[in-house]
């Protein structure tokens, strides 16, 4: 089983940066891949950006490319988020997930381990 422990929310203004982290702990191996999800009020989870460990493959939701940056240590089993030029819009609850056996690193039905979640808000 794989623990998920997230921090680095918060509220910042419009157009401000904020950085997630999420460190996996296990009995056994590391996960493969990790990602970052998103769920705002009222509306269903999605995939904002996913990542493979070994290699750094990554994928972004449309809507975060060129604003958001994933990133993976595999020694910590670690990954990151940066979110530069934050909108209104990027309002939401964000949950890191892990797994060892990964497909589509921003689709969540590819997770089997999650974390308990982090607010991100920025006001309007």
């Amino acid at each position: 089983q794989v623990r998920l422990e997230e921090s680095g929310g918060g509220s910042v203004q419009a157009g401000g940066s904020l950085r997630l982290s999420c460190t996996a702990s296990s009995d056994t191996d590391g996960p493969t891949c990790m990602g970052w999800f998103r769920q705002a009020p009222g509306k269903d989870r999605e995939g904002v950006a996913g990542i493979y460990m070994k290699s750094g493959f990554s994928m972004y939701a449309g809507s975060v490319e060129g604003r958001f940056t994933i990133s993976a240590d595999k020694v910590k089993n670690s990954v990151y988020l940066q979110m530069n030029s934050l909108e209104p819009a990027d309002t939401a609850i964000y949950y890191c997930a892990a797994d060892r056996v990964c497909g589509n690193p921003i689709n969540q039905f590819d997770y089997k381990s999650w974390g308990q979640g982090t607010q991100v808000t920025v006001p309007s």
